[in-house]
């Protein structure tokens, strides 16, 4: 399976308008489905994956650029440098789907979470494919199909099949 051909879905939207939420509530969704999912987040300010005093923490405050740790069950790294939205994807090549929190620029379909008025200009933003606003009230005259925050079930019956071809092809 190449990164192309797999389906890449985008949740975006600003600062606490429940992107994570709906990433999580989507994995859980597809997994019950036996869909491997890739979970890849932006975020635009420095984070910190490793805790203070573990040997891989220990490794990159020597100076490593490039640190990893691998158990029988999971592996992990860190670099020192940025990696592109299409770098990350080529590394979940094992995945049938990818889900990607933020990357608001990136070409791929997108959920567009608003938390109000304020937020409409990301409706703009290349390959919206739907909006999803905290309550069903919300107008719908976006030219977009809208979905209240809450609708998981809603908004997992619109996507199922928006990415079913290329689940399709990839399970041949």
């Amino acid at each position: 399976m190449t990164a192309t051909k797999r389906p890449i879905l985008q949740i975006v939207g600003y600062k606490n308008s429940g992107k994570t939420t709906l990433l999580c509530a989507l994995v859980r969704k597809f997994r019950s489905e036996g869909v491997t999912v890739a979970a890849i987040k932006h975020d635009a300010h420095d984070f910190a994956l490793d805790r203070p005093g573990t040997d891989t923490r220990k490794m990159a405050e020597a100076g490593a650029d490039f640190v990893a740790i691998t158990s029988p069950r999971r592996t992990a790294w860190t670099s020192s440098r940025p990696a592109s939205l299409d770098e990350l994807i080529g590394l979940a090549a094992h995945a049938d789907l990818v889900l990607v929190e933020g990357f608001k620029d990136a070409p791929h379909p997108k959920l567009v979470l608003l938390r109000g008025e304020e937020d409409l200009p990301l409706l703009g933003l290349p390959n919206a494919a739907a909006a999803i606003v905290p309550q069903v009230r919300e107008p719908r005259a976006i030219g977009l199909p809208v979905f209240s925050r809450d609708d998981i079930d809603g908004i997992f019956a619109f996507v199922r099949p928006f990415l079913s071809p290329s689940f399709e092809q990839n399970r041949k």
